[in-house]
């Protein structure tokens, strides 16, 4: 469907392809300069001592909760707190690498985990809090970091739906000890496929490192905190230290990153003025509610959840703006504990669900663009006036 208002927009310029066709001049496509230079960039930008690219915002995630078992920071068996409403790879590398997944429900007005839902979770198991910044609002980092250093917890961050958010005048991602980013098509900045990772934990570096690329330790530096190289650089190219993957991105996307980070301040501002003029809207719509923000957030999307006292069923607003030409999504995928594939994974959830239960059947949302879309915003809420008209 060809939709007026469609769930993202392209921030590709001239600069981009430039940038693609330089690579396949090049005739150098894996990884390598022009992935480190990213890299640095992005580092510096978010202020981390070291990032990470890998080829998505999901191999991120598996990359980080390797590096943190095979470290010994994590075990097989440990209980990993996560909140109930997120996207499916925040979920699986956790059941992938033997660990225990204890939901937890969100606050209904963040829409992100309920820190006092979490701190009554904790169990003698519990080893690490796995935060989301959904749909690019920061979590509540006063309080989360407060229970991790009472109760001796790791922090963990999946930030992929939030760069440039900002908590306490910090980047969201770096607050944990690993950050993840995604920078698919519909994210904030976009490589075609693409994420990273990010930490200030030089181990965890390393351990990335080597996961990212097969397990070997030819990207390992010389001084390297996990393992001494040996002389032979024959024997080095080849050697294989832990299990690893094939998680490495292509020069080409790194050269479009290095080109959408020249534009990030700028995208992250136009997104939050689009925010400004969508909540003074939908702030005259008593039917509707929407995310409430926490510290500075970077507005991935913009979610309408229907009020309680709604007379109507979100598959009637849906039909409408479908039909009006407004693309529209789950939030994220809903509660996910009521997916099929939760039968495979071993997990134990944390009392009831009810607010991750009200967005699950009440909510949705629309996207966010890099340009002014006020007249999109327009679209949306004359479709949702007519609704809300028809069913008072």
């Amino acid at each position: 469907m060809n939709y007026s208002y469609p769930l993202s927009d392209d921030t590709w310029g001239r600069e981009e392809i430039e940038a693609i066709l330089n690579v396949i001049l090049s005739k150098n496509f894996t990884m390598g300069k022009t992935v480190k230079e990213f890299e640095n960039i992005f580092a510096d930008w978010i202020g981390s001592k070291y990032a990470i690219m890998v080829n998505s915002g999901s191999s991120a995630n598996l990359l980080a909760i390797a590096a943190l078992v095979y470290s010994g920071r994590l075990e097989r068996g440990d209980e990993i707190i996560v909140p109930a409403v997120s996207w499916s790879t925040t979920y699986f590398p956790l059941h992938q690498y033997g660990l225990r997944l204890k939901f937890v429900d969100i606050d209904k007005e963040t829409l992100n985990i309920d820190p006092t839902v979490v701190e009554n979770a904790i169990t003698k198991d519990t080893k690490a809090i796995f935060a989301v910044n959904l749909l690019g609002n920061p979590c509540d980092y006063n309080k989360l970091q407060k229970i991790c250093k009472d109760h001796n917890l790791l922090l963990l961050e999946d930030n992929c739906e939030a760069l440039g958010a900002v908590y306490n005048g910090k980047y969201t991602g770096t607050f944990g000890l690993i950050g993840t980013f995604s920078m698919f098509y519909s994210h904030h900045i976009c490589t075609m496929e693409g994420g990273v990772a990010v930490t200030d934990d030089e181990e965890l570096y390393h351990y990335m490192l080597a996961i990212r690329a097969h397990g070997w330790s030819r990207d390992l530096p010389e001084n390297s905190r996990i393992y001494k190289k040996s002389k032979s650089s024959f024997y080095e190219r080849f050697n294989f230290i832990v299990p690893g993957y094939n998680l490495r991105p292509l020069e080409m996307e790194a050269a479009i990153g290095i080109q959408q980070m020249k534009k990030i301040d700028r995208i992250i501002s136009q997104r939050r003025l689009n925010a400004e003029y969508f909540l003074s809207r939908i702030g005259k719509m008593p039917l509707f509610r929407t995310q409430k923000e926490t510290g500075k957030s970077s507005w991935f999307g913009f979610p309408i959840i229907l009020s309680e006292n709604a007379s109507l069923k979100r598959e009637e607003l849906i039909k409408i703006l479908e039909n009006g030409g407004v693309e529209t999504r789950p939030i994220v995928a809903g509660n996910f504990v009521r997916n099929p594939v939760m039968k495979y994974i071993n997990h134990t959830i944390h009392g009831n669900l009810p607010s991750a239960d009200y967005i699950h059947f009440n909510g949705l949302f629309v996207g966010n663009h890099s340009k002014d879309i006020k007249d999109k915003i327009d679209l949306l809420f004359s479709l949702l006036h007519s609704f809300a008209i028809t069913h008072r």
